[in-house]
Order: structure tokens, then sequence, then C-alpha cells
């Protein structure tokens, strides 16, 4: 199989959970959470909107510092809640 080198990559796009009342919601059950492409774009997609993205995790799920950090940077775009 020979690919293009010139070739522009493809763009790719995620699905959140839900989106209701001016916010984009995202539910993960996972004990360590981190900031994936799937975050990061619906972060961008929901700053970029208006909107919030709401990380629904456990009480237990801890946050990569990656993903602190991107919180950090973005407080009134993305919020923890808790499904527990």
């Amino acid at each position: 199989m020979h690919t293009d080198p010139q070739k522009q990559p493809t763009p790719r796009g995620t699905q959140a959970d839900g989106v209701e009342n001016g916010k984009i919601y995202l539910v993960k059950y996972a004990s360590l959470l981190r900031a994936t492409y799937q975050i990061k774009l619906l972060a961008y997609n929901a700053k970029e909107n208006g909107m919030q993205l709401v990380l629904v995790v456990r009480r237990v799920c801890r946050f990569h510092p990656a993903l602190v950090a991107l919180i950090k940077a973005n407080p009134d775009t993305i919020l923890r809640a808790h499904a527990d």
C-alpha cells in the first residue's frame, strides 16, 4: 500500500453522550481520566459555541495532570460532575 505524503490528514470527529441546555455531557467510567483527543475536541466545540463541557465521572476518578491543566486553562468551559 502506497500513501501520498502530500495528502492532508483526514479530520476526525467525536460524539458526546448528550447535549442539553447549553451543556455537552461526556460520561466516563474510569479510575483515571486523561486529556484525550475526545475531551479536547469537545472542549473546543463547547467553547466555540458558548457551551460547557460536563465530565460526568465517579467520585473515585482521578484526573491526569494534563487534564487538570486543560481544566485550569478553561475553567468556565469544562466542569466535573459526579455520577454517584
